[in-house]
């Protein structure tokens, strides 16, 4: 029996590797998966929180038994069955918060991207292989996760900017998105609230849409473009002068450098 075909659009790189049974790290712009026999057995990517911040700020694994778990079983890649053979995780909730780290890092490395893609062959993650994920499963929650954004806000500019406050910030909104809200200072990003509250990035840009959607945050725009400072001379001088329209070409010129 053959396996469903993995959908387009996502990486055919990836799903190349998937289907010769690859093992090792595929290194992305915004992040970089493990697999192991084809499989993706790891994910991490900087606009995600990391799964020692999903286990420790929610409470489930204390700061002194993650640092523990990685002292003593990352050389060997089995951080994750550390925790769960010293009784600080079961195995149900370790291979809960696996797979949402995975499917949250996953997302973002899977980004569309024009930079460099490599593939390094025989690469292990320390923590060690807790659920390995078929990689069509990878890419279907991707696209499902872009359309779902797509369709409660179709503006990405949240996702990645420094956000402000719309003018209603006490407008009642659930005590879920409250809480992104209540971090929105105009400096923060999506990624650095995610990481704030001890939650997967992609839940928080689902809050952060439905906020923007209702108007009470925006992206920070942009600086303006510097421009290049023109003499005053040049400036107020007659355009019928062939040596001012001369300079005139040369400042364009230099503007669009």
């Amino acid at each position: 029996m053959t396996s469903a075909p993995a959908p387009t659009g996502v990486s055919p790189m990836l799903s190349r590797l998937a289907a010769e049974q690859a093992t090792g790290a595929l290194i992305r712009e915004h992040g970089t998966l493990y697999l192991e026999d084809g499989h993706i057995v790891h994910a991490e990517s900087p606009a995600t929180p990391g799964i020692d911040v999903l286990l420790t700020a929610g409470g489930a694994v204390q700061a002194e038994g993650w640092w523990e778990a990685v002292d003593q079983a990352g050389a060997r890649q089995r951080v994750g069955r550390y925790l769960v053979e010293r009784g600080r995780l079961t195995d149900g909730a370790l291979e809960l918060c696996h797979l949402g780290a995975l499917f949250d890092a996953a997302y973002f490395t899977l980004a569309p991207t024009s930079g460099p893609t490599r593939f390094r062959y025989g690469v292990s993650h320390w923590f060690g292989t807790v659920r390995p994920v078929p990689v069509a499963a990878v890419e279907r929650e991707t696209l499902r996760r872009r359309e779902l954004l797509q369709r409660i806000w179709p503006e990405p500019d949240t996702d990645t900017a420094s956000l402000t406050l719309g003018p209603d910030p006490d407008r009642p909104v659930p005590a879920r998105r409250r809480r992104v809200l209540d971090l929105v200072d105009g400096a923060r990003t999506a990624s650095q609230i995610a990481t704030a509250l001890g939650r997967p990035a992609f839940h928080t840009l689902v809050d952060l849409r439905r906020l923007a959607a209702g108007g009470l945050v925006a992206a920070v725009p942009p600086p303006p473009a510097a421009t290049t400072p023109v003499p005053e001379w040049v400036a107020h001088s007659s355009v019928e002068d062939p040596d001012v329209a001369l300079l005139r070409r040369l400042r364009a010129a230099l503007e669009a450098l």
